[in-house]
């Protein structure tokens, strides 16, 4: 079994989006820690198995962030479950939770199962608008929402999305000074298009996540790998 504490690196690919196989290779082989499946809108459960195949040539372990109860399917290492914190949609904190526990409990494994205290710190993002999130959040309100995962929660993950857009370097700092001392692990994702912005995030939180950039600027993407994982 993998364990997320142990990565400093992810690329998230989107199966909304193309990619050729010569670019997924190099992304499956850049010594990246996982490859997440995931994305907020045009996901189907034909464009995720197709992903996911394609993904499974490679030994990089395969995760898939769940944004949809049609989404599902067996075949991944493991597979992230978002918990938007700053939702305003009860769907998006506990109720399509619940009706994937009641349609699909007994099938699961619960030790597959990563739950993601998420904030998500871009209002015009496609997930804030997707699940409603609350808008305009500072610093303080990002920290809270950590609290709330790391000390109150006390779940495995807290992830702060900026989805598209590089996020207040303030924020993620004192995000990492409010987990450090808890087993919650600390991603972020958001606007990392090159090697020293990963470095920088990469100084406070345990994962980043690359996503956009691999389709946008492919060859600076891949130098995020090293960039992370050369500053422990």
């Amino acid at each position: 079994m993998y364990d997320v504490r142990e990565w400093r690196h992810v690329f998230k690919l989107d199966p909304n989006k193309e990619i050729d196989d010569e670019l997924l290779e190099r992304v499956c082989e850049s010594n990246t820690d996982a490859v997440v499946v995931g994305g907020s809108d045009g996901v189907t459960l034909e464009n995720v198995l197709d992903l996911l195949v394609r993904v499974r040539r490679y030994p990089v372990p395969c995760v898939l962030e769940v944004s949809s109860i049609e989404m599902v399917t067996p075949g991944f290492d493991l597979y992230f479950i978002p918990t938007v914190l700053n939702s305003t949609d009860s769907n998006w904190i506990t109720g399509l939770h619940f009706e994937a526990m009641k349609e699909y409990g007994e099938l699961m494994n619960p030790d597959e199962l990563i739950v993601e205290g998420y904030c998500i710190a871009n209002p015009d993002s496609k997930a804030a608008i997707l699940t409603q999130a609350k808008k305009e959040l500072d610093t303080e309100d990002i920290a809270a929402y950590a609290r709330m995962t790391g000390h109150l929660l006390k779940l495995p993950v807290f992830y702060l999305e900026y989805s598209g857009m590089y996020g207040d370097i303030t924020a993620v700092q004192k995000t990492a000074d409010i987990l450090r001392d808890t087993n919650t692990t600390f991603i972020y994702g958001g606007g990392i298009r090159t090697a020293e912005q990963a470095e920088e995030i990469g100084q406070y939180a345990d994962v980043i996540v690359v996503g956009n950039s691999i389709y946008d600027m492919p060859e600076e993407a891949l130098k995020t790998v090293e960039a992370v994982k050369n500053n422990v």
